[in-house]
């Protein structure tokens, strides 16, 4: 973790800088700014790891950031807001977010949850891709659902013989699916799975990850279980 930048976009001076020497504290190199403008200008100079955005910045928004982000790179994004029920969460999740960390957080709390996304971006201890393929799909492999196809090795997909493009986060989601076709999987496993929530954790993350992968993969391919999860349609 020594090496991994963190852009971290606060406005607050008191938390940008709390957070910035707690993160330096564990190893991370911290490039620290307070508006959204500013933000995206270090993003773009600088290419980190990851990012942390906090919702409410100036000059740019902590939202219209992220999309901005999401335009230009596959790079983790935590968006960082103060109300666990806010509308922002949600906005954030759709704008591309991986994940988000409510304030006032706990510093342990925030680098746990940035090591996590890290993980499934293949950032930790100098791992290359994704990650490790999820349990069930041994070995790697070409796996076809209809008119769409997942290379387990290559970590591509593609939908009517065209790429489709995915975050990491939403290639782990479709792994987990794609290793057990037709079986209906819970939102706690698919948290515990692919964003590493062995604590539990707010499932609207996976609901708008899910909705993000069926714009790009097809709105029926994934069926949700009422009260229960979701499934891949084989």
């Amino acid at each position: 973790m020594a090496d991994t930048h963190v852009l971290f976009v606060e406005d607050d001076d008191v938390i940008r800088e709390a957070t910035q020497l707690a993160l330096e504290r564990d190893g991370f190199v911290v490039t620290a700014v307070p508006d959204g403008l500013l933000g995206l200008e270090r993003f773009r100079a600088q290419r980190p790891d990851i990012a942390l955005l906090d919702v409410m910045v100036p000059g740019l928004d902590g939202v219209s950031l992220c999309r901005r982000i999401r335009d230009e790179s596959t790079v983790p994004v935590i968006m960082l807001s103060a109300r666990a029920d806010s509308i922002d969460v949600v906005l954030g999740l759709e704008a591309g977010a991986d994940d988000y960390v409510t304030k006032p957080f706990d510093g342990a709390v925030l680098v746990a949850r940035i090591r996590a996304v890290l993980r499934r971006f293949g950032h930790a201890s100098g791992a290359a891709g994704t990650g490790d393929a999820p349990e069930g799909i041994a070995g790697g492999g070409l796996l076809r659902f209809g008119d769409l196809e997942v290379d387990t090795e290559g970590m591509e997909v593609r939908k009517n013989g065209e790429h489709v493009a995915l975050t990491p986060t939403e290639m782990r989601l479709l792994l987990e699916f794609s290793a057990a076709p037709g079986t209906v999987l819970s939102r706690d496993r698919l948290l515990e799975r692919v964003w590493d929530y062995g604590w539990g954790g707010d499932t609207r993350v996976v609901d708008v990850h899910v909705q993000r992968l069926r714009g790009k993969i097809g709105q029926d391919r994934i069926e949700t279980v009422r009260g229960f999860g979701y499934k891949l349609r084989g």
